[in-house]
């Protein structure tokens, strides 16, 4: 009998994962959709839900990393929707998001459209009045392109591992992007969008996220990119530094001292989403989702206000 307990608990382990990949349903019918995605979502049993949208990295599954990062339990605990737009073969062969690519990035122009509309058709279902989005390296890079392109559509933002936009027109500049940072600098990042959004003040809510070893992509681009939207916020010059055991927690404040934008650095830490398994939904280790301190999905949640005990880090 002893032997059969490593079977026993495996299957346990596949049978919870299947229970909670059944909660999710695939979006139907959602618009016109030129960027040839799908998408799964998960809804919570109240009305009017808070919108979380969850864009993957390369080579992974949305509903997956969900599960994995402990998005997923925490939209189950606190009562908010999941959307989770998938990428396919048929587009990019390692199932990244093409956010280097003009005819994707673009406003109202193909991946970047059949996001907006993805969105626009499951907020309206649910009568979400706020929408929040997360992404994770090309993912990331996708969703700051989104909060660029539509500031009004979200509240707030996270990008992990990711990069400002726009700092690519093609792949070979989106490769230069990655391995060294932005060619622009903040000041220019922030008035390239300014200049998309001339009549907009209110800026999302930003979390930017990076490891400090990151190889794959450079750090520098998490530091250019929350200093780009503190410069579109107009927040205040001097950010105030937070160093934890194992991070460092940089913030940009408004006039009314409240956080809008933050910088998380985590130490001894390469190219992925940061998760802890030794909290509740902090998440589990796996590719691209690293051992860390501090649980990127937890931080985020407590950062955008949708957790029922916020943290005052």
């Amino acid at each position: 009998m002893r032997r059969l307990k490593p079977l026993v608990i495996l299957l346990l382990t596949i049978g919870v994962s299947l229970s909670a990949q059944a909660d999710f349903l695939k979006l139907e019918k959602f618009g016109e959709n030129p960027g040839d995605l799908e998408a799964s979502y998960f809804t919570p049993n109240i009305e009017n839900p808070a919108l979380v949208v969850l864009l993957h990295g390369c080579a992974q599954q949305g509903d997956e990393l969900a599960l994995q990062s402990g998005l997923f339990g925490l939209a189950k605990k606190h009562n908010f929707a999941l959307l989770l737009p998938q990428q396919g073969l048929s587009n990019n062969i390692k199932r990244c998001f093409n956010w280097y690519s003009a005819d994707d990035f673009t406003r109202d122009l193909g991946e970047t459209l059949s996001i907006k509309n993805m969105i626009n058709r499951f907020k309206a279902k649910l009568g979400s009045e706020d929408v929040y989005i997360i992404g994770l390296s090309g993912g990331g890079a996708m969703a700051s392109g989104m909060l660029a392109n539509y500031p009004t559509l979200f509240t707030g933002g996270a990008v992990v591992a990711g990069i400002p936009f726009p700092c690519a027109d093609g792949l070979i500049t989106g490769i230069s992007c990655m391995r060294n940072g932005p060619s622009q600098t903040a000041d220019e990042l922030a008035t390239l969008v300014k200049n998309i959004n001339p009549q907009q003040t209110n800026w999302p809510k930003l979390s930017v996220w990076t490891g400090e070893n990151d190889s794959i992509v450079n750090p520098l681009n998490s530091s250019v990119f929350a200093q780009q939207w503190a410069n579109l916020s107009t927040l205040e010059n001097k950010p105030i530094i937070n160093k934890k055991s194992g991070y460092t927690i940089t913030r940009w404040q408004n006039s009314a001292k409240e956080a809008r934008v933050e910088l998380i650095e985590v130490s001894n830490l390469g190219h992925g989403i940061m998760v802890n398994p030794q909290v509740e939904n902090g998440g589990e280790v796996s590719d691209y989702l690293l051992a860390s301190p501090v649980s990127t999905v937890k931080h985020v949640i407590d950062f955008w206000q949708l957790s029922l005990s916020i943290s005052h880090e």
